[in-house]
């Protein structure tokens, strides 16, 4: 059973299976978000992700970065990124049309960020999670 459904600018509906949130900023102790810090935060979540879920392909959807109109501090301008990070387990039918649909699935690992601690569905879904080329970036597997 999926926590929420999704259907992709390329037709096929996915599953998320499982959604990994925390703030963005949470385990910063001291500084300013720039983009030094901002490019650590987006590492460490890409290495999160492939750590937790080695089973299938890790993508990344580039995260938006405001500028806010504030005095640049010590490493350059101030830079945000959205306030939640998410780690989500996504799956669907397999990419390979030879495949038994029915003994195999095919899923990927998105790492992305989103403003709100809400699950991404239905019309609720950041273009950019729903423009995954999901085609091109996961991966069957046999269940």
């Amino acid at each position: 059973m999926s926590l929420s459904h999704i259907v992709l600018s390329s037709g096929r509906s996915i599953g998320l299976t499982e959604l990994r949130m925390s703030a963005t900023y949470g385990a910063t102790l001291e500084g300013y978000p720039c983009q030094r810090i901002n490019n650590m935060q987006v590492s460490s979540l890409l290495r999160q992700a492939n750590h937790a879920f080695s089973f299938a392909p890790v993508h990344l959807v580039p995260p938006s970065r405001e500028y806010p109109d504030q005095t640049a501090g010590a490493f350059g301008p101030v830079e945000v990124l959205p306030s939640v990070a998410c780690i989500g387990v996504f799956g669907s039918t397999p990419i390979d049309p030879e495949l038994d649909p029915v003994l195999h699935r095919s899923a990927l690992i998105v790492a992305w960020f989103q403003a709100t601690p809400d699950v991404p569905s239905g019309e609720h879904v950041d273009p950019a999670l729903r423009n995954i080329r999901w085609e091109e970036l996961a991966q069957d597997y046999e269940l």
